[in-house]
């Protein structure tokens, strides 16, 4: 068994033991996925430099709660729309290869079609 499906496989009966399934249809999944992503955000909201390093060391556990809950919508919407989420990633990763190759994006921070 793969890390993703014992992760996911958690979420199922997590979900399951509380009767939930009627209560996700994909856009609402879709919308929990974003609101979770936003409370990540709400930890770098009006931060910068100093301040910004030590919050993050200070509230490690916080925000890896936030970002436990963005891997939990993940694996549950795709699931749900029945998306190996490893074989995509993978892919992705695989186009992102292409699209910023080492010899034209390596130290640069633009965009694959300003490269």
């Amino acid at each position: 068994m793969t890390d993703i499906q014992e992760l996911t496989d958690i979420i199922l009966k997590f979900r399951n033991d509380r009767n939930w399934k009627q209560f996700h249809n994909e856009k609402d999944l879709a919308l929990s996925l974003v609101l979770e992503a936003t409370e990540v955000l709400e930890h770098f909201q009006w931060k910068n430099n100093e301040h910004l390093e030590k919050y993050l060391k200070e509230h490690k556990t916080d925000l890896g709660e936030e970002l436990s809950d963005v891997l939990y919508w993940v694996l549950l919407l795709s699931h749900d729309l029945g998306i190996d989420i490893k074989s995509a990633f993978k892919q992705k990763m695989e186009l992102n290869a292409k699209k910023y190759p080492i010899e034209k994006a390596k130290d640069s921070d633009k965009k694959y079609n300003e490269l």
